[in-house]
């Protein structure tokens, strides 16, 4: 990458980072998108599964067909970092990234636009919605696969803690599976002083929040992966009533479908065994999100080579995340491989979803290189 391309890409960063936008509200940013492609020379189809583009370069005679792909929503997180480009949408920023995902996609076509040295199609999927709105699967809905018929795909994401550069290349699981959890206790309002008439769901939730806890302490094995987080809970309105209903929301997370089974089973029992207990209604909803993020063998072979002809440092150690990402969707369909590219120092405040959170603009050129060499890589291969 030259000095000039890079320049540019780091201020059509900072660019998006300034003006960021929420799932299923890229707008600005689809069209920012569409700009700079077209700056490029590079053909387009916008509007696909909502704000989705998909670019595609061909060159030569060979049949082959690869897809490379990025995201690009923001977070409802008000930003702390004090930059010069920080975001000028209250409450909104780019705290996991997807800014600098999408700089280094362009950043990709850039460098591939310019390479006479391979042959076949390149697709270059820019995704919304990536921030649990499905926006992977609306894209695939839309006919991603049958109107530009990728045989690969490939993606990543920056990874605060490590080191800047270091790409990351799992063999099989990357990252997790889960699904969001409510659940409702309904129980009897009526005056604090005169408990005995009412039926308290605020001590019942207490109750179950500790059983739930004990869900994966006691159920999953212990040389599986599994975390059951509840993060909010709502109920009353006055300091002197009991309340009528208390909501409580979280997460769960795992690496094989059959912990998802065992969390299931463990939230059933604990929520039947409260409502009995306590005399309240206890009722479970999840909303199933995406799958296991799992690389493909021949595809996280192709990552590696990729690595080493950016001359990246490359780890093949680390432990997948018990984080999501709706690339698990792309990967239900078609084999491939997500990596990590180390962003640099973990800094307090500053990790992804952190309102300190700023991507490193200098492993753009390792970013985009990598990209540029898997596709060249997965189309040269047999």
């Amino acid at each position: 990458m030259t000095p000039e391309l890079h320049q540019k890409l780091t201020a059509w960063r900072q660019h998006l980072h300034a003006h960021p936008e929420l799932s299923l509200q890229e707008q600005a940013t689809a069209a920012f998108v569409q700009d700079k492609l077209t700056e490029l020379g590079i053909p387009f189809e916008a509007g696909i599964g909502g704000h989705g583009i998909v670019a595609t370069l061909t060159r030569g005679h060979a049949q082959r067909r690869v897809g490379l792909r990025a995201d690009m929503d923001a977070l409802p997180i008000t930003e702390d970092t004090g930059l010069a480009y920080a975001s000028r949408t209250p409450g909104v920023m780019h705290a996991c990234g997807h800014d600098g995902h999408t700089a280094s996609l362009l950043g990709a076509a850039a460098l591939l636009a310019t390479d006479n040295s391979w042959s076949g199609t390149v697709d270059f999927i820019f995704q919304p919605a990536e921030e649990g709105f499905g926006g992977s699967r609306a894209m695939v809905a839309a006919g991603l696969f049958d109107r530009f018929p990728m045989e690969r795909v490939f993606g990543f994401h920056n990874w605060p803690g490590l080191a800047a550069g270091t790409i990351a290349v799992h063999d099989g699981v990357v990252m997790a599976s889960g699904g969001r959890i409510t659940i409702t206790i309904e129980g009897h309002a009526g005056h604090a002083g005169m408990p005995h008439l009412t039926r308290d769901p605020v001590v019942a939730a207490g109750h179950l929040i500790v059983a739930l806890q004990s869900v994966v302490a006691r159920s999953v094995d212990p040389l599986d992966t599994a975390v059951l987080s509840l993060c909010t809970i709502e109920g009353g309105t006055a300091p002197n009533q009991i309340a009528g209903r208390v909501t409580i929301r979280g997460t769960l997370r795992y690496h094989r479908e059959a912990v998802k089974n065992v969390i299931l089973d463990g939230i059933e029992r604990s929520c039947a065994g409260i409502a009995t207990s306590f005399g309240v209604k206890v009722t479970p909803e999840i909303v199933w999100g995406v799958g296991v993020v799992v690389n493909t063998p021949d595809e996280a072979g192709l990552a590696r080579i990729a690595a080493e002809k950016v001359r990246a440092e490359l780890r093949r150690d680390l432990a997948p995340s018990m984080a999501g990402e709706d690339f698990a969707h792309y990967l239900q369909q078609r084999p491939g491989a997500f990596v990590w590219i180390g962003n640099g120092p973990l800094r307090d405040g500053a990790e992804l979803h952190g309102p300190r959170y700023d991507f490193n603009d200098a492993i753009l050129p390792v970013a985009s290189g990598w990209m540029a060499e898997v596709a060249k890589a997965a189309l040269a291969s047999n």
